[in-house]
């Protein structure tokens, strides 16, 4: 399967995706926390 193939299903079903996991340039976050989030991601 492809890429792009993979980016399709995980788009059209999302149970596929389990955990949430946010990969920064210091950091990784798995799960979602809004606050931890937000904070990562405001620059």
């Amino acid at each position: 399967m492809s890429e792009d193939d993979q980016f399709k299903l995980l788009a059209s079903d999302g149970m596929l995706v389990k955990r949430p996991l946010l990969v920064g340039k210091d950091f990784v976050l798995t799960g979602f926390k809004e606050a931890e989030w937000s904070e990562k991601l405001s620059v």
